[in-house]
């Protein structure tokens, strides 16, 4: 996702209620969330289905890295050698 554009990227909900359609369209293609304002303050960010999905994956992926890294201080990881054995004797199957 790109970096949030505060002059063109942020935008009060009476804007947005009128100018859906070229809102959508600003972020299909900037590729740049949309932040929604109502009364001065932040409400709901707007973002491209396809870079919502992107950032899902990154979440997820950060999260199983973060998920080995405790199994590693917890001491339940395997040497390399081994590892590399493991997927090597699964991937000749």
């Amino acid at each position: 996702m790109k970096r949030l554009r505060v002059d063109e990227d942020i935008r009060p909900m009476s804007e947005f209620r009128t100018g859906i359609a070229s809102f959508l369209k600003q972020i299909h293609d900037t590729k740049r969330p949309l932040i929604i304002t109502q009364h001065g303050k932040g409400v709901a960010v707007l973002l491209d289905a396809g870079e919502y999905e992107a950032m899902q994956e990154k979440i997820e992926l950060l999260q199983d890295i973060q998920t080995s890294i405790g199994q590693i201080e917890a001491g339940q990881g395997i040497d390399h050698e081994h590892a590399k054995a493991t997927v090597l004797k699964r991937t000749r199957k």
